[in-house]
């Protein structure tokens, strides 16, 4: 009788057909990974039920715990257990805040972020791609089988260094990234599909370190963002560090020791939940500064997408800080209407994520989307005077490709430097520099005769390439911008081929654990063999050469080399085989001894 075929609604019979993809939400303080499930984005739990897998990393000399795992180690080993890495990512070492209160070592003599551990100095590119291994390994035991693709959420307010880092941790990871999305978006995706609403949304997303704030025109199963604006540096760890402040400006604690800095946030982030639960005056004050940091980036969006308060048809709450009552007043009362908290604001992004990615991967699916997102930060070349050229603007729809002629300044000129910039202002030393490439091969004109095009790209992951030609001869130079403080592809080649290093050498100690046992048991049972039979069955001289065998391997056993106890328990083997099959038929001949034929079970 044939098996019945099952399959999902719009989903092909065959399983082949349906390729494993997830969406993953990678988090500051909580990771998550979704899949579409019977049509509906589902939260995957891990071998323990749990959904929240805390995104932490606890470093020992031999062994990495991620998740739940490393909790323990918080209060014992605070120096070699990472919390909120992602706030680290695409950073300079200047760039931390709070950075006198962290129980961390860095490398001082580098200019990116790099964190003593036992194992080494870890970047934050390969913390991340532990935690998105973790989640990787938990999506395929959920879903048993191989994960061919994931989408990965990152704050919309990220830059392209962020947003590269994030994309580099995932190739460590094993991860075929299928498309990064910005949070707002994806949550607007989980709400808009699973709501069936339709109008002008405001995503208010203030996670663990990051604060994001999108405005999204949902039409027919069109996701188009009209403007976006955050804080890349605002969360609710912020709130947990000025709770941290106030206890220890009140008690006088100076000089703390790495547990104690931990500890003390672990206080305060448990006392910011008790506080929040009580609607505390004392908290309010102590925050109302963060809370009203989230009020102006609200203003500027609304103001880019030419949007009045009156034209927004709700505000969706996305991420666990927006639980604080006093988060949910201001916002409430700043817009003048009821909030909108239907979904978990810890999974929606996940949720959103997830549809994002079956749909990515070729599934069939009875809600077709499409996303329209945006890029959040201009970016330009320099020109004279250092200032920067903006040629492509805040909030311009990606992907998106924008070129613009610009001429030589100098007579005989026969290249030009492209200095690649990312910012608002008008100053070169105001933007954050991105790349510098140079184009040859100018042919010498009078200065301002050349004509020189050079192209911006951003693709769907908001990630950017550019290309600079000279129009009379077609000569390009193009390049994929690599910004400062990400990793090069030598050292993400040079990770990966690490990786799979350590994956021999698991397979060399796996292959030596083996050895010795096996090696341990044939020598015990050699032992008790010659104990109880060897001086009937052999003779001195038989006996003499077994025990020398077993010396060998002995000795052998002490030693870290599987091939030479491998070799030494089979030349034991191959001196023992006549010797084992004697006691085999002395077993028995004991057993037959008194019976008559006919009562022998064969």
């Amino acid at each position: 009788m044939a098996l019945l075929q099952i399959a999902e609604p719009g989903q092909s019979t065959l399983p082949h057909q349906h390729k494993l993809a997830v969406g993953i939400d990678l988090g500051t303080t909580n990771s998550l990974v979704a899949s579409v499930q019977s049509g509906l984005p589902t939260i995957l739990k891990d071998m323990d039920e749990h959904k929240l897998i805390p995104s932490i990393v606890y470093y020992g000399k031999n062994e990495t715990k991620v998740g739940q795992a490393a909790l323990p180690y918080l209060s014992t080993d605070a120096k070699n257990t990472i919390v909120s890495v992602k706030r680290f990512m695409g950073h300079a070492l200047s760039d931390i805040q709070y950075r006198e209160s962290l129980p961390y070592e860095f490398n001082g003599s580098s200019a990116d972020i790099q964190i003593k551990t036992p194992q080494g100095y870890k970047h934050p590119i390969e913390i991340s791609s532990d935690i998105l291994k973790k989640l990787k390994d938990t999506a395929e035991v959920s879903l048993c089988g191989e994960i061919t693709g994931a989408v990965i959420t990152v704050p919309a307010y990220f830059d392209d260094a962020q947003r590269q880092a994030t994309k580099d941790a995932a190739k460590l990871a094993g991860l075929n990234v299928l498309r990064l999305i910005n949070e707002p978006t994806a949550a607007a995706v989980a709400y808009g599909l699973d709501q069936k609403k339709e109008g002008t949304f405001v995503i208010y997303d203030l996670g663990g370190g990051t604060f994001d704030i999108s405005i999204l025109k949902l039409h027919k199963g069109v996701f188009e963002v009209l403007a976006t604006n955050g804080h890349p540096h605002l969360g609710g760890d912020d709130f947990d560090q000025a709770i941290a402040e106030m206890i220890r400006q009140e008690n006088q604690l100076d000089l703390l020791s790495h547990e104690d800095k931990r500890s003390l946030i672990t206080h305060a982030k448990t006392l910011k939940e008790k506080l929040t639960e009580s609607s505390s005056d004392t908290f309010f004050k102590a925050t109302h500064d963060l809370v009203q940091k989230t009020i102006q980036p609200i203003r500027r969006a609304l103001s880019d997408a030419k949007l009045s308060i009156d034209s927004i048809d709700g505000i969706v709450m996305v991420g666990g800080a927006t639980r604080m009552p006093h988060i949910q007043s201001e916002i409430k009362n700043f817009f003048k209407k009821d909030l909108l908290n239907d979904l978990d604001p810890d999974e929606v992004v996940a949720q959103g994520a997830a549809r994002q990615a079956h749909t990515l991967a070729g599934n069939k699916s009875d809600q077709d989307l499409l996303l329209l997102d945006v890029t959040p930060l201009s970016l330009g070349i320099e020109t004279m005077g250092s200032l920067v050229e903006k040629i492509i603007h805040r909030n311009s729809t990606i992907p998106i490709a924008k070129a613009q002629e610009f001429t030589t300044y100098k007579d005989g000129q026969t290249a030009m430097t492209i200095h690649v910039l990312q910012g608002e202002r008008e100053r070169v030393s105001d933007c954050r520099s991105l790349a510098n490439f140079t184009l040859t091969g100018i042919p010498p004109m009078v200065a301002g005769a050349a004509k020189i095009r050079v192209t911006f790209q951003i693709d769907a992951d908001g990630l950017l390439s550019v290309s600079a030609s000279e129009l009379s001869t077609n000569k390009e130079t193009t390049m994929t911008v690599k910004p400062s403080y990400g990793l090069s592809e030598e050292q993400i080649t040079s990770m990966l081929k690490q990786s799979f290093e350590k994956a021999s050498e698991d397979k060399e100690i796996r292959a030596l654990g083996e050895a010795k046992i096996e090696g341990e048991q044939i020598i015990t049972a050699v032992q008790n063999a010659l104990n109880k039979n060897g001086s009937q069955l052999l003779s001195d001289d038989e006996i003499k050469k077994i025990e020398s065998a077993m010396l060998l391997l002995s000795s052998s056993l002490k030693l870290n080399n599987p091939d030479l106890i491998i070799s030494h328990t089979k030349n034991l083997n191959a001196l023992t085989e006549s010797f084992a099959a004697m006691l085999m038929d002395e077993s028995v001949d004991k057993a037959l001894k008194g019976q008559s034929i006919d009562k022998v079970n064969l």
